[in-house]
Parts: structure tokens; C-alpha cells; sequence
């Protein structure tokens, strides 16, 4: 069941990257998600944050091309997307997946903690979920499955912890909109 599940998010994360339906993804389209993080939260885009979420996800786009043996500017059509993601996923394993994804991790948190504390507060969290589509119901109730110690706010490592699961298939929450 994880698995068709975890499939399922990966079309999810694909449709969100691409939403002019090319069926194919480029560096622009991991950038301008970016930049709709940041501008959620009054982040500049020339602010120092924005750039670093940019250049995170530009990166992880840069290594989802060369795993599909791709020039780093792609495109990356959707098969391409879906073989690496599920390499990732299902071959490679959960180290390698958090080295791919930690720096894009550091990043939301570093764009969205709006008190400089290096977590995500509840709302923090909900905000940034509407930004991938969410409603802020669907938001409230996917926090309150990830903040598993019920502290109020999720560290770098929490939330790496969380999008890890919802890839998975072991998250019974929705963090993308679909």
C-alpha cells in the first residue's frame, strides 16, 4: 500500500512543479516555487533567504537531471521525474533521500520561521502550506500529525522527518494539494 501511495505523491509534487501541464519540469519552475515561499512570507526575492530556498531547490532539480542523465537545465518530462523520485524512494533509501532534500528543508524553515528560532510554528506551517495548495483546514490538521511531540513547532529535522513519511506513504497527511 505505501508504495502505490508514495507513487501517488510523486505525481502530486510533479503536478505541483508543473502547473502550465507541459508535462515537463525545469529549473524555473523549482525556482518559482521559491519565490511564491518567500513572498508568502514577505521575503524579498533578492532577501538572503530567498535565495538560499532558490538555489535549494534549483539544486535538487540540478541532481533530479543528472540521476535521469539529463543536462543540468533538463527539462525533466514526467517519466524522467517519476523513475528518479522513485529511485530515490524505493532504491536509494532514506539516507540518500535526506541528503537531497535537507538543504531544501533548510531553506523552507529558514524563509518561513519568522521569529528566527529555527522552527516552524504552527501558523508559520499552515501558511506555507497553502502556498502548495492547501486549504487552511487541511493545513491545521496535517500540523497537528507532524507535530509529534506537540510542542508547538517543528525543527529542520521534524519537518525533513515529515516530508521523508509523506513520500513514503507513512504520513496520513496531506502536505501538497492535489
Amino acid at each position: 500500500m505505501e508504495r502505490v501511495v508514495a507513487q501517488g505523491r510523486i505525481k502530486k509534487r510533479f503536478d505541483r512543479w508543473d502547473p502550465d501541464g507541459s508535462g515537463e519540469l525545469t529549473r524555473s519552475d523549482f525556482e518559482r516555487e521559491a519565490d511564491e515561499i518567500a513572498a508568502t512570507f514577505g521575503r524579498a526575492p533578492e532577501a538572503r533567504a530567498t535565495a538560499r530556498l532558490r538555489e535549494a531547490l534549483a539544486g535538487l532539480f540540478e541532481l533530479c537531471a543528472h540521476q535521469a542523465e539529463l543536462p543540468p537545465a533538463g527539462p525533466i518530462t514526467e517519466a524522467q521525474f517519476r523513475k528518479v523520485a522513485e529511485d530515490f524512494i524505493f532504491e536509494r533509501g532514506e539516507a540518500a533521500f535526506n541528503r537531497a532534500l535537507r538543504p531544501v528543508v533548510a531553506g523552507i524553515v529558514e524563509v518561513c520561521d519568522g521569529d528566527g528560532d529555527g522552527r516552524i510554528g504552527r501558523s508559520e506551517f499552515i501558511r506555507w502550506l497553502t502556498v502548495l495548495g492547501l486549504d487552511e483546514r487541511g493545513a491545521a490538521t496535517a500540523f497537528e500529525r507532524v507535530d509529534a511531540d506537540g510542542r508547538g513547532a517543528l525543527s529542520e529535522h521534524e519537518l525533513l522527518a515529515a516530508i521523508r513519511d509523506y513520500h513514503y506513504g507513512r504520513l496520513d497527511a496531506e502536505l501538497i494539494a492535489g
